[in-house]
């Protein structure tokens, strides 16, 4: 019973943090993990926005938690479960105003500039909230 209110500890963690990533801005998986204090485990990052739940009536789901505003430290879109998951991601970003670089003729799917969008602040914006009061 421990590891699962961890594991669903670590997903609302998660969440969490994915919810305050700005509109049209990205991170890493591995800068969730290190904002959440978990920074060995943006793999497990991945997993939890892999696993969404589509059913809107979760607490957290596919559309009120922006999955798609996480790439990997490579600023590239990672492969997802279904064949049409990375450009999922690149339309949902783009419609968001991300320039999405399709470099799949090169093998390198699609990537994303950090310069121009990248997130990646040392706390979470409700961290900052939550000392000020």
């Amino acid at each position: 019973m421990e590891g699962q209110d961890e594991a669903n500890e670590f997903f609302v963690d998660v969440c969490e943090a994915v919810q305050q990533i700005p509109y049209g801005k990205v991170t890493t998986y591995g800068h969730i993990a290190r904002l959440i204090g978990q920074p060995q485990k943006p793999r497990q990052v991945g997993m939890c926005l892999k696993r969404l739940p589509q059913n809107p009536g979760a607490h957290f789901n596919h559309d009120n938690v922006p999955w798609q505003r996480v790439v990997n430290a490579k600023a590239s879109i990672s492969p997802r479960s279904t064949a049409s998951g990375a450009q999922d991601q690149a339309t949902a970003l783009q419609a968001e105003g991300v320039r999405v670089v399709d470099n799949r003729a090169s093998g390198s799917g699609f990537t994303v500039d950090f310069e121009e969008c990248g997130w990646f602040p040392s706390r979470l914006p409700s961290e900052e909230e939550w000392e000020n009061e």
